[in-house]
């Protein structure tokens, strides 16, 4: 399977599950701990971005590319605040480092092949 494929599919499922475990702590009243809400809804919300930029991934839409980097940028910020969180004293449920840390070299990586393989509109 070409990776640009491979980078879709990974954005997709990975917006469907973020879609899936936030609907849960949100709306479902899944107890995920100390979780910080603004984390919370962004990763929520991104979800179906993650979704829309895998399918125009797939699709080899030019498009997509911004998006996979928009994503990746809103990400890294939502870290920083996230962290400025945490250096405040705020309570916070430390996996959600490792999951910040994920998501963001995630889609770097699909910002980084989505850039080498297809031709982004301008």
């Amino acid at each position: 399977m070409p990776v640009l494929k491979i980078a879709a599919a990974l954005g997709t499922l990975f917006g469907a599950l973020t879609i899936l475990s936030g609907g849960r702590a949100l709306f479902a009243g899944v107890d995920m701990g100390a979780v910080v809400p603004f984390v919370l809804w962004f990763n929520f919300l991104a979800g179906f971005v993650y979704v829309t930029a895998g399918v125009g991934l797939w699709l080899g839409r030019g498009w997509a590319f911004w998006l996979a980097g928009g994503l990746a940028l809103a990400t890294a910020l939502v870290a920083l605040a996230f962290a400025a969180q945490v250096l405040t004293g705020h309570p916070y449920e430390p996996r959600t480092i490792g999951a910040l840390a994920l998501r963001l070299a995630v889609w770097l990586w699909i910002t980084h092949v989505a850039r080498a393989l297809i031709r982004p509109v301008n």
